[in-house]
């Protein structure tokens, strides 16, 4: 991957803005709405059906600007978005779709100098909008390959940078975690219920649980464990999510919607009486 510049997003930089430059990633729109992410090199073009633009058509050019390719298709060049980024980025296993990222950042309370513990790290969507939130982030995956691919999209995405508040550990999150003071437990794992004793002991008082969990039986047990370890305040919800096709006096929802992904479930560590 090529190797971030100053352009990349950082937590204490203003995001990258003005003129694209070479080491820029770029979201390519076509007249279709097809979208295609590219990192901008000066000896480096883009191919595809529509034919091959040249990335130095782009360098130098305003955010946002439309550019032709050799077969005169138009694209419409932007920086990426988070979302866009989660949605392009190359995945070693499914990701928590920003739909869900969103909510987990409000419901476990996410704010600058947190100390979170997240397992189940997969491709790393997750892990970047906690550190984009100004958190320090220790990490359990259990498969080498998935936490390789998800390092290489948070350097790709928020910058070197990002990674000094990154601790990426490759073991089991249902064995005790050697732990202390931990301010917020994020968790997607088949079976968080066995982490959940773990986050007792780990957890300062007061700290915020969130599980991301398919299945509603696996929210009950989860649930069921939280209340029998000394959480409070626990509830279960989901996001359902559904655009809305608007143009000229054609208003209604669209046919199709980004209904149930997972159940996410938070609650807060009480003090030992």
């Amino acid at each position: 991957m090529t190797s971030p510049t100053a352009h990349n997003l950082s937590h204490t930089d203003r995001p990258p803005h003005g003129l694209l430059a070479e080491g820029d990633l770029v979201l390519l729109t076509d007249t279709k709405s097809r979208r295609y992410l590219i990192r901008l090199g000066a000896t480096e073009s883009f191919h595809s059906h529509s034919g091959v633009l040249d990335h130095n058509t782009l360098i130098g050019q305003p955010e946002g600007c439309s550019v032709a390719t050799t077969k005169g298709q138009r694209f419409q060049a932007m920086r990426p978005s988070f979302e866009d980024y989660v949605l392009s980025m190359p995945r070693g296993a499914q990701v928590i779709y920003p739909k869900d990222i969103a909510p987990i950042l409000i419901l476990a309370d996410i704010a600058p100098g947190h100390r979170v513990f997240e397992s189940g790290i997969g491709s790393g969507a997750m892990s970047m909008g906690l550190l984009r939130a100004g958190a320090h982030v220790t990490g359990y995956e259990v498969r080498e390959d998935f936490a390789a691919r998800a390092e290489k999209n948070i350097v790709g995405f928020l910058g070197e940078e990002a990674m000094e508040r990154y601790d990426l550990h490759i073991r089991s999150a249902y064995e005790p975690l050697d732990l202390e003071d931990i301010d917020r437990m994020v968790l997607d794992l088949p079976e968080p219920w066995q982490v959940v004793p773990h986050a007792a002991v780990s957890m300062r008082p007061g700290g915020v649980f969130v599980a991301y969990t398919p299945s509603i039986t696996q929210a009950v047990k989860v649930r069921d464990a939280l209340s029998l370890h000394g959480f409070v305040e626990g509830k279960t919800m989901e996001v359902l999510h559904r655009n809305w096709h608007v143009e000229g006096q054609s208003v209604r929802p669209d046919h199709r919607m980004v209904a149930h992904t997972a159940f996410l479930t938070r609650a807060r560590l009480a003090a030992p009486e």
